[in-house]
């Protein structure tokens, strides 16, 4: 587990639950299926310190997405870095950075010193592994960063992130700081889609089609009510202008406005049924 202490947070684990593809009820459904794994513990008796603790290790199930990919290559595990070979520089760091030995995510950390290049190396690691096993393979930075006492982040991880542009893309987009994994995607596409995202994807696709139907229909509904509401308008007038011959004169004026001046009236229907009008 990459967890220091082999234990999660549970409130932490549902700020991401959505990232990884977990239901709502992943604690009463999936968990206690797997009681030869997993375990709920609370050791504080605080609501919200509820964690979810790995009871039993694995070594075979603690292989990273970049040894999987190393295996079947025949090669020894590393980066990959997605960058135009324009980017000189970028490139010649990555090619520094790569050609130390690959650290795995789910190695004791324990014995690594903060701040040197192999506690580096591990950090990237396990990002880059979280990053695999999402959904979209991208990440919130705030969120994750919640789990640094867990997985020994370090304070500025945004810092650390930005230093490896060939593995990592930073977005600030509606300014929320968001990772994503450079090789999971080609230009703004998923290269593999999980099952549950092409589902996603065609249910938004429903929603969209849905929408427009409405506001179709919506604005159908407007324009059929300003067309009756004309039709009364324009019977009110043609009363009102049969009954002007019983009014007076003086009570008029010499000069004949409102409604029953046809100017304003042309003006009045081109207002009513023209949403561009003054």
């Amino acid at each position: 587990m990459m967890s220091s202490n082999q234990r999660l947070n549970v409130m932490k684990i549902n700020e991401l639950k959505r990232y990884f593809g977990f239901p709502d009820d992943y604690l009463i459904r999936i968990v206690p299926k797997y009681p030869e794994m997993f375990r709920l513990a609370n050791y504080s008796g605080r609501r919200s310190s509820m964690e979810i603790e790995l009871v039993s290790w694995n070594p075979d199930l603690a292989v990273s997405a970049i040894e999987i990919v190393s295996r079947k290559q025949e090669s020894e595990p590393c980066f990959s870095c997605s960058l135009p070979s324009t980017w000189i520089k970028s490139w010649e760091r990555f090619h520094e950075f790569n050609s130390t030995a690959y650290i795995s995510p789910y190695s004791d950390p324990r014995g690594l010193v903060e701040g040197s290049k192999e506690m580096e190396k591990r950090t990237v690691s396990l990002v880059h592994e979280l990053l695999s096993l999402t959904l979209w393979k991208k990440l919130s930075i705030v969120k994750l960063g919640h789990f640094g006492r867990e997985f020994r982040l370090p304070e500025k991880l945004n810092v650390l992130l930005l230093k490896h542009p060939g593995i990592f893309y930073v977005s600030n987009k509606y300014q929320i700081y968001t990772v994503l994994l450079r090789e999971g995607y080609n230009g703004s596409e998923l290269n593999d889609k999980d099952p549950l995202v092409v589902v996603k994807e065609k249910f938004g696709e429903l929603m969209q089609e849905g929408l427009h139907e409405y506001n179709q229909r919506h604005l159908s509904m407007n324009l059929e009510r300003k067309k009756k509401k004309g039709m009364i308008l324009e019977r009110s007038e043609k009363r009102k202008d049969l009954s002007t011959d019983m009014i007076e004169q003086d009570d008029l004026g010499s000069d004949v406005g409102g409604l029953f001046d046809p100017e304003e009236r042309k003006r009045f229907y081109k207002v009513l049924f023209d949403d561009g009008a003054p």
